[in-house]
């Protein structure tokens, strides 16, 4: 296939309408006519003699000749969008721009208002997406674009791709309101007494408060497994079991239960994430805007120092 033959802003187009996974709303990413993306779809298929995309119920569900050319065209497009910022420098305050962030959903709730707080103050251009990580093929999303910066617990990513540690939370523990055997703090052996309830997305094993049991020689009863906090402090809110969980989404999940929070009886290791971005942008003045108010965020939300 002949470059010179394809309208590149065609290109734009296709990527918009796989991200967005339709016509309508690649349209309003693009600040266009849904008519005008119709068209651009029709003379790419017609260059590629492929349908590109096929419509299933609401959703544009790529083709594998659009699964194979996305991310090489992800990455080309984010080099040339790279070279246009270092040109024409950012400016948060005129500079219009959309931020992808890879981000776990118990983070969400509490990492997203001050960040939201922080961008709207000082950048009323700029636009935030926070999206599910998906750690099998986060290097490859941070190079192609798709993702602008991530955070997530340590992983064994290539050295394209730059870290830094943040300390995000501490544990605490979480009874109900009017729990028979716990008012207002909890000792090690009450602890251990109690029935509790994990929250986790593995079907086995135990959780990081465990390994901080097991170095003191103890153990506890898990009475029952969940996929989610908010799901285990609704469970604590109605039953006798106690629930060890990061202090900051604590506040927020139980605001409306009414369920004590209380320092844990044991040392246990800080909660660790990580700020991910690639390489290559590095050096980018607006990718390093954005990991500064990545930053300044996870500082107003947590009050703990952040480490290199």
């Amino acid at each position: 296939m002949n470059v010179r033959q394809l309208d590149l802003n065609l290109l734009v187009v296709l990527d918009a309408i796989y991200t967005e996974g339709g016509i309508t709303a690649a349209a309003r990413r693009l600040h266009v006519t849904q008519p005008a993306v119709t068209h651009a779809l029709n003379r790419l298929r017609d260059h590629f003699s492929d349908p590109l995309f096929v419509r299933e119920g609401r959703t544009m569900v790529p083709t594998p000749m659009a699964r194979n050319l996305i991310r090489p065209l992800k990455r080309s497009l984010r080099s040339i969008e790279i070279m246009l910022h270092e040109v024409d420098q950012f400016d948060p305050a005129t500079t219009p721009r959309r931020f992808r962030l890879g981000v776990r959903d118990v983070l969400e709730s509490v990492l997203l208002p001050p960040l939201m707080q922080g961008i709207s103050a000082s950048a009323p251009l700029v636009d935030l997406d926070a999206v599910q990580t998906n750690r099998r093929s986060l290097a490859a999303d941070l190079d192609s674009g798709e993702l602008d910066a991530a955070i997530d617990i340590l992983l064994p990513l290539p050295d394209s791709v730059n870290r830094q540690r943040i300390v995000l939370d501490r544990f605490v523990v979480v009874a109900r309101r009017d729990h028979p055997d716990i008012h207002g703090q909890i000792d090690l052996a009450s602890y251990l007494r109690q029935d509790h309830v994990l929250a986790t997305v593995r079907r086995s094993g135990g959780g990081m408060e465990d390994v901080s049991l097991a170095q003191l020689g103890q153990s506890r009863r898990i009475r029952m497994r969940c996929q989610h906090y908010f799901a285990a402090c609704r469970v604590v809110s109605q039953t006798n079991l106690i629930l060890t969980m990061p202090e900051n989404y604590a506040r927020v999940a139980n605001a409306g239960l009414g369920n004590q929070v209380l320092a844990a009886p044991v040392d246990m290791t800080p909660l660790d994430g990580y700020l991910y971005w690639h390489r290559n942008v590095d050096g980018d003045p607006a990718s390093r805007w954005f990991r500064r108010q990545l930053l300044d965020a996870v500082s107003r939300t947590t009050g703990a120092a952040l480490s290199s």
